[in-house]
């Protein structure tokens, strides 16, 4: 008996180191409403970015450069590998892809769109709130609030979209419509159009990292929806705090060049 006690014990202690970190469920401290405190200086560390699928080191947009802007190799964030389009929209990311240097929104600092700001290489805060959850991207200077009240339509169109909040749990879920279809996803050229329809999960997944996932949909562009997903890291160093990066200034030439008295 006492030998099939300690077999027991340890068998039982293997079946928990062995078990997958997720199946751990993790409880976030509170906010002021009970629920998750997400509030802080969150960051992708990834390349997702350049691209969201698989993708090999290559050049940059300029080639006078050198290796400074060159792409990065990187992993696929998209579950499932690919990103299932359309043939005529896999044509039309092909061209994009051809005319980056120029077509990319992100060249001409434009507003990143859902999901791309999130996995941009810059910092993002997350600030809640009694009236909701702001959302305050380095990039550019973007923003959004969530509205965690009623939902409600969008009015207009925008970069950002209209953003309605609920948790469920320990997972904030963000329904985003009224998306411009102006945006892209990455440089490699993915992109959406006005149909574009994108809900994200924001998990805790321990006191520094949050889980992010996106399920994205547009009946103009993809087969059926799909989701990316990946960690987001926060930022802890001393005085962590958003700095300015108004990029305007950077694309000037791009934008406004040909109205320049010859």
């Amino acid at each position: 008996m006492r030998n099939f006690l300690i077999t027991a014990v340890l068998a039982l202690g293997y079946l928990y180191l062995a078990a997958p970190a997720g199946a751990q469920a993790y409880r976030a401290p509170r906010a002021f409403d009970g629920h998750p405190d997400l509030n802080g200086i969150w960051e992708a560390l990834n390349t997702a970015n350049w691209d969201l699928e698989d993708h090999s080191p290559a050049p940059g947009t300029m080639w006078e450069t050198g290796a400074i802007g060159a792409q990065p190799a990187g992993m696929t964030v998209v579950e499932g590998g690919a990103i299932p389009y359309l043939p005529a929209a896999l044509a039309k990311k092909k061209e994009n892809l051809a005319n980056r240097r120029a077509a990319d929104p992100e060249a001409k600092c434009y507003m990143p769109g859902i999901p791309r700001a999130n996995y941009m290489p810059y910092p993002f805060q997350i600030v809640q709130s009694p009236q909701g959850i702001l959302f305050v991207y380095e990039y550019a200077s973007a923003n959004r609030l969530v509205n965690m009240g009623k939902p409600f339509e969008a009015g207009a169109d925008s970069w950002m979209g209209t953003n309605n909040g609920h948790w469920e749990g320990e997972t904030l879920v963000i329904d985003v419509t009224g998306l411009n279809g102006l945006a892209w996803f990455d440089r490699a050229g993915d992109y959406a159009t006005d149909n574009l329809h994108v809900v994200e999960r924001f998990t805790p997944m321990d006191a520094t990292h949050l889980n992010y996932e996106a399920t994205i949909e547009d009946s103009k562009v993809f087969s059926r929806p799909w989701k990316i997903s990946m960690p987001l890291y926060r930022r802890v160093e001393k005085n962590a705090q958003l700095l300015e990066f108004k990029c305007v200034e950077f694309a000037e030439e791009l934008l406004y060049g040909q109205f320049k008295k010859k």
